[in-house]
């Protein structure tokens, strides 16, 4: 919750004027660690160590489990003093499988200690992929998307295949549902222009000699109207 906090408080504090002029990208940090072999191989390490407490700790519980069921079974028949030992041996048994689970597993326990350990040298080394790729691509900031879930992210900013091709990644499958990715993005698809239709030479060549040739029909001549006004009268004899 804290990082969140941070993370938000690091965003507000930047002004819109900087936001424009600066260049941002994205990556994914655990899909990186879940390809990169280097630290599947770390992550491995750290679970042997996991597995190991974890039935040390087993065992331990199972100790408590059924020194309490012999205290119950044979309270009744037991002398107080043989009683009281029980209660003690159980008492020291709580305290030593509480005391084991604590000083592995709370905060800057034995596991802390281990998973620095073992996975600060995986984390530099991406560390540094991450911002040779973000230099290369002149990139200014450069967000963690496995850490802060983005709302929306456009993939054409995403240089998680790059790292871990500068890692040494096999990354033909990623890349092609990368650009899958990128291709389906209706950011991505600019509208088709509409080019205005070229006439060839030899076509404009054709109408204009179709209309120089063009003959206009003949027509008949219209006959001119009689005036009534003007026919001669006839004398009658």
């Amino acid at each position: 919750m804290k990082k969140y906090i941070l993370l938000f408080l690091l965003i507000f504090s930047i002004s819109p004027v900087s936001l424009i002029s600066q260049r941002v990208a994205f990556i994914n940090s655990q899909m990186i660690r879940n390809k990169f072999s280097e630290s599947q191989q770390a992550e491995q390490r750290i679970s042997s160590f996991v597995d190991e407490w974890k039935r040390e700790l087993n065992t331990m519980q199972k100790n408590v489990e059924n020194l309490k069921f012999e205290i119950n079974k044979n309270r009744l028949i037991w002398t107080a003093e043989e009683k009281g030992r029980k209660d003690k041996e159980l008492l020291d048994l709580t305290e030593k499988s509480e005391g084991y689970a604590k000083s592995k597993f709370a905060p800057n326990g034995e596991y802390d200690l281990i998973v620095k350990q073992i996975m600060l040298p995986i984390e530099q080394k991406i560390s540094a992929a991450v911002q040779k790729i973000a230099n290369q691509r002149k990139f200014d900031i450069v967000f963690d998307q496995s850490v802060q879930p983005l709302a929306y992210v456009n993939f054409k900013y995403d240089l998680t295949i790059e790292v871990l091709k500068e890692l040494g990644v096999d990354v033909d499958e990623l890349e092609k549902e990368l650009q899958d990715k990128i291709k389906t993005d209706p950011a991505n698809q600019r509208p088709e222009s509409k080019k205005p239709q070229r006439v060839s030479r030899s076509k404009k060549n054709e109408a204009n000699t179709d209309e120089r040739n063009f003959e206009a029909p003949e027509m008949e001549p219209t006959p001119l109207p009689v005036d009534s006004t003007n026919t001669p009268r006839r004398i009658q004899r």
